[in-house]
């Protein structure tokens, strides 16, 4: 089945008023614990609704917004274990090249919950932990990337030094040396 594009018509969830958000946030909690059945969530929705003068969402309606919930939760949970794995099997040696792959699932998984927040009922303090989260990626990115530049520059410049040592003790010219730099070790 071939995905929609575009937004499409809007869920009766969606159309509530504003007076009805922490509503719909309360729902997509319990929703989220899976500690009472959908059923019965629905009905404590309902009831929620009329206490503030608003008519009931249908059952078929309140349950393709669950599962849009469990869809998110499920994409998430799956973003967590390829991390752990790749954690695993990558060895020490490859710690940047986790660093930078799990910063970019934070931030492709963090564009996904944004792109659905207003189905998921997010609060703004869940907002702000996404960002902390965004942030936090960002920032352990940039110290990899830094960490592993500086390697380079390092190994480089051992790199120059034993060349320039072994081309004078071993009699090899200069442009030998420059040779063995630019096509063996991709320094130049």
């Amino acid at each position: 089945m071939k995905k929609r594009r575009g937004r499409g018509r809007l869920s009766n969830i969606k159309m509530l008023p504003p007076e009805a958000d922490e509503i719909v946030r309360w729902a997509a909690l319990e929703l989220r614990e899976e500690k009472r059945t959908q059923l019965d969530i629905g009905n404590e929705f309902n009831e929620k609704l009329a206490v503030i003068g608003l008519d009931p969402i249908s059952p078929s309606a309140f349950n393709r917004h669950s599962v849009r919930i469990a869809d998110m939760i499920r994409r998430a949970n799956q973003t967590r274990e390829i991390a752990a794995v790749l954690t695993e099997k990558m060895g020490p040696g490859q710690s940047d090249d986790v660093t930078i792959t799990l910063a970019e699932m934070i931030k492709t998984l963090l564009g996904e919950l944004l792109d659905k927040a207003g189905e998921a009922g997010f609060s703004p303090k869940a907002a702000m932990e996404m960002a902390s989260a965004l942030k936090s990626a960002a920032g352990a990115q940039k110290i990899s990337s830094d960490r592993r530049l500086k390697v380079e520059t390092e190994l480089a410049q051992k790199v120059d030094a034993a060349l320039d040592t072994v081309s004078k003790e071993a009699g090899l010219s200069a442009e030998m040396a420059d040779e063995i730099r630019r096509k063996v070790l991709g320094v130049k």
